[in-house]
């Protein structure tokens, strides 16, 4: 496991020497609470602000996780990837590496969040609260690193990942009940909703960091936590449970696609590339 401990320390010091990329990652979600909290109220939830909070924290890490597919893809480009094939380690090693370096960097920055958020509204009565929220940070980071790496092995530019990188965070944020919520929705976008991951991962996550895990059923289904399809009740236990099992699948798709992807067909360019002209 060398091999994984000296990407995950890789990339994490590449993280932290990237100023501007941290700072930016910070603010825009705080635009976001912003934004959304100040055209979100209901009397359904006792506060607001804490309650977009949660949401924003989680997209954070989603999107954060997601995003290992970029520096993958740019080390593939430049060389360093191949360079680290050729030795000893096997890639299933490397991939373990990058998928445990980005959900470090998305805990990191979802806490960051969480900090931040104690002075805006957000408080903990239960000491055992942070906890649960970065064990459920971890959680996510990597089921979507896992996503993220099964991209970045299939697809074979940094142009086209950019377009399928907005095609799948853009959805799966706005139809997730993060911003908005679901019960605002219309039927067909609320059945849209059921089937995005990133719902339960809201909800689940929401539960956690509200600390609402023993009010009652109607009380989850009241504030979102819970969903009701087809009179089939989904808490926000059997939502993490969802979780698990989405996170196993990508995983599993991750490093089988990372161990069989051909990294000499990746460019920067989607276009295909041009031969040299003979003199």
């Amino acid at each position: 496991m060398k091999v994984a401990y000296a990407l995950w320390l890789r990339n994490i010091k590449s993280f932290v020497r990237d100023r501007i990329r941290l700072i930016i990652s910070i603010i825009i979600p705080f635009f976001f609470i912003y934004v959304f909290s100040s055209i979100f109220k209901s009397d359904q939830v006792e506060n607001p602000t804490a309650f977009m909070l949660a949401g924003v924290i989680i997209v954070t890490v989603f999107q954060t996780s997601l995003s290992i597919a970029t520096s993958t893809i740019d080390d593939m480009i430049s060389g360093f990837m191949k360079e680290v094939l050729v030795s000893p380690a096997s890639r299933l090693q490397v991939a373990i590496g990058q998928l445990l370096s980005a959900a470090t960097i998305a805990t990191v920055q979802g806490f960051l969040i969480v900090i931040i958020g104690l002075f805006i509204g957000l408080n903990f009565e239960n000491w055992l609260t942070p906890l649960y929220v970065i064990g459920a940070m971890i959680l996510v980071g990597i089921v979507f690193s896992g996503l993220g790496l099964f991209l970045a092995s299939k697809v074979k530019s940094a142009q086209t990942f950019q377009l399928v990188q907005q095609a799948i965070v853009l959805p799966f944020t706005f139809l997730s009940g993060a911003y908005v919520p679901l019960s605002l929705l219309p039927s067909t976008l609320r059945f849209a909703a059921y089937l995005n991951p990133m719902t339960y991962t809201t909800a689940f996550f929401r539960t956690i960091i509200l600390e609402q895990g023993s009010v009652s059923t109607a009380r989850m289904l009241q504030t979102g936590l819970a969903f009701d399809i087809n009179g089939f009740i989904v808490t926000p236990w059997l939502s993490g449970l969802i979780i698990a099992i989405f996170g196993l699948l990508f995983i599993f798709l991750a490093t089988s696609s990372f161990v069989q992807a051909d990294f000499s067909k990746f460019s920067r360019s989607s276009g295909p590339k041009k031969r040299p002209e003979s003199a």
